[in-house]
C-alpha cells in the first residue's frame, strides 16, 4: 500500500460514502473504510475494517493500530444519520446517539491522525456536514451537529493551517442515495416537490459529492481551508434570496 495515498473514509461502504471511496479509488487512492456495515465488495486495494466509531474506545484503538503499519494523512468524515423529529418529540437518546455519530466520532478521528498529520506537514481533512445546519423542519439534533461539524471546521482549519493541514466541509443538498430514493420514489408528489425546489432542477447525486471531495483531498488544493462547499443544485443561493 502507498502510504502517501491512504484515505480514511467513515461510513464507506453505503451512499454517499461509497461514492466518495470509488472515486477516490479511481483516482489512484488506497481506502481505508471504518463502518458498520459490510461493502458491497472490496475495491481495489481497498482496507475494510468493521466497527461502531461512536465507541470512542475502540476508534481510538483501532487508529492507533492502523497508524502504526500505515501513514495516513487524509481523513474524510462521512458516516451520519437521521432521526427527523419536531421539537416536542426529539428524545434525549436520539440526540445523544446523533451527537455521538455525527460530531463526536469526527472529532476522535481527527484528534487522533492530526498528530501523523502535523509530523508529515501535510493533511487533508473533509466532513460530510449538510444543508440542513442552515435549517431544516424536524432536524433540531441532525442540524444542531451539522452546524457544530461546521464549527469545528473552521476551527481546525485556524490551528492546523501552520502544518500544511487543510480542513474543509461539504454540505449537501438532497443526494439520491439508496436510503433517500426508498422513501422518496422517483415520480412520487413529495419527490418531485422536492426536485421543483432545486433550482437546476434534478436530485444531487452521490457522485456529485464524490466529486466535491476529491477537489478538497487534491495535493493541489493547499489553499483552500476552513470552508463550507454547499453541493446544493443551487438550494441554498434561493434560500439567501428569499431572506
Amino acid at each position: 500500500m502507498n502510504s502517501a495515498k491512504n484515505v480514511l473514509i467513515t461510513g464507506g461502504s453505503r451512499g454517499i460514502g461509497r461514492a466518495i471511496a470509488i472515486r477516490l479509488t479511481q483516482d489512484g487512492y488506497q481506502v481505508i473504510n471504518l463502518d458498520k456495515l459490510i461493502p458491497p465488495s472490496l475495491l481495489p486495494g481497498e482496507e475494510f475494517h468493521p466497527i461502531d466509531v461512536t465507541d470512542s474506545l475502540a476508534l481510538r484503538a483501532l487508529i492507533k493500530d492502523i497508524t502504526h503499519r500505515t501513514q495516513v494523512l487524509r481523513l474524510v468524515n462521512n458516516a451520519g444519520m437521521i432521526r427527523p423529529a419536531a421539537l416536542e418529540d426529539v428524545s434525549d437518546q436520539d440526540f445523544h446517539d446523533i451527537f455521538a455519530l455525527n460530531l463526536r466520532a469526527p472529532m476522535v478521528l481527527t484528534q487522533s491522525l492530526y498528530p501523523h498529520m502535523r509530523a508529515a506537514n501535510f493533511g487533508r481533512v473533509v466532513s460530510i456536514s449538510s444543508r440542513a445546519a442552515l435549517g431544516k423542519e424536524e432536524r433540531t439534533s441532525y442540524a444542531a451537529t451539522k452546524s457544530g461539524l461546521l464549527g469545528m471546521t473552521r476551527t481546525w482549519a485556524l490551528e492546523m493551517a501552520q502544518f500544511g493541514i487543510t480542513v474543509n466541509a461539504i454540505a449537501p443538498g438532497p443526494i439520491a442515495t439508496e436510503l433517500f430514493t426508498s422513501g422518496n420514489p422517483p415520480n412520487a408528489p413529495k419527490t418531485i416537490k422536492i426536485v421543483d425546489s432545486i433550482p437546476v432542477k434534478r436530485m444531487g447525486q452521490p457522485e456529485d459529492i464524490a466529486n466535491a471531495a476529491a477537489y478538497l483531498l487534491d495535493d493541489r488544493s493547499g489553499f483552500v481551508t476552513g470552508q463550507t462547499l454547499y453541493v446544493c443544485g443551487g438550494m441554498t443561493v434561493g434560500l439567501s434570496n428569499a431572506s
